[in-house]
């Protein structure tokens, strides 16, 4: 799920945007070796899904493939394409038509493939037999919304190369979705003893805000029940490093999940860190989710 995407030459324009839906991005799996220059890793949110629709078509894993938040997105075919579907699952369709998620599907020269908007989860992939061929920005064609680097988010017109990416391997497995109440697992740390009860982030549930995006959740409080994360000592740290899965806590009490594009540096405490293995989840959690905090 870490290979390194690859440009090849002699793409051809395959896919036409006809239109983006509320956000859909280019993701490869991601920007390595820059956190010293301050640039992040980025890349998709839910890597599992976007590693499992570049296998189904028979890419590498790290292939460039389509981020689509909310379904929305309609591609029409320029050339014959294998393409797939995977994350959450948006009804899609090929002029009309219905198409199954998850598999393969040969979308012929001309015919537009719509997705609509997912039942469960947040983001869905679009993955291209070939991989997607654009320019790559420290070698990564990986949109990092909090960077500004990257391609920018797909507009309608955009016009879409499709190279000669091919890899081998296994089908990652799918990322599970729909439970009413998202389980993530924590490790408590670095700063969690900043905190009078840092057990309060493992004790009842916490609800993600519509002031979330791919930088991080904001959590908040049901109803506003539950315990507070109080802080047990003023001030603030100095900035420091940060990773994928922290979960800091400002002055309000309220967690902030960073996922996929989160900064690099930041000075208020990390209470604990969910694990890696569950990052995929917190990728597809829509505001409104309710999930819960249980130690490792």
């Amino acid at each position: 799920m870490t290979a390194r995407p690859r440009t090849t030459a002699g793409s051809v324009a395959a896919l036409t945007v006809v239109r983006p839906g509320p956000l859909a991005l280019l993701q490869d799996a991601g920007r390595f070796g820059h956190a010293a220059d301050g640039v992040g890793r980025s890349g998709p949110a839910d890597r599992a899904a976007h590693a499992r629709a570049n296998r189904l078509v028979g890419n590498d894993t790290g292939a460039t493939a389509v981020e689509v938040t909310l379904g929305g997105l309609a591609i029409r075919a320029e050339i014959e394409v294998t393409v797939a579907i995977t994350g959450a699952p948006a009804p899609a369709d090929v002029d009309g038509h219905p198409v199954a998620h998850d598999t393969p599907l040969l979308l012929t020269t001309g015919k537009t493939l719509r997705l609509r908007a997912p039942r469960t989860g947040l983001r869905s992939y679009l993955a291209v037999a070939g991989g997607i061929d654009v320019p790559v920005t420290l070698g990564s064609a990986s949109t990092d919304t909090l960077a500004g680097l990257g391609p920018p988010p797909l507009a309608a017109g955009a016009r879409l190369p499709v190279g000669t990416n091919r890899g081998a391997g296994n089908l990652p497995t799918a990322t599970p979705l729909g439970d009413p109440v998202t389980v993530l697992r924590v490790l408590f740390g670095p700063r969690d003893d900043w905190f009078t009860d840092p057990a309060a982030l493992t004790t009842g549930e916490w609800q993600v805000s519509p002031q979330s995006n791919r930088v991080g959740l904001r959590l908040s409080r049901p109803d506003g029940g539950g315990p507070t994360l109080d802080r047990a000592r003023p001030g603030e740290l100095p900035s420091e490093g940060l990773v994928l899965g922290a979960i800091q806590v400002p002055p309000s009490g309220q967690p902030v999940l960073f996922l996929a594009d989160h900064p690099l540096t930041g000075g208020y405490p990390v209470a604990a860190v969910v694990v890696d293995a569950d990052i995929d989840r917190a990728g597809q959690l829509r505001p409104g989710q309710r999930l819960r905090f249980v130690p490792a």
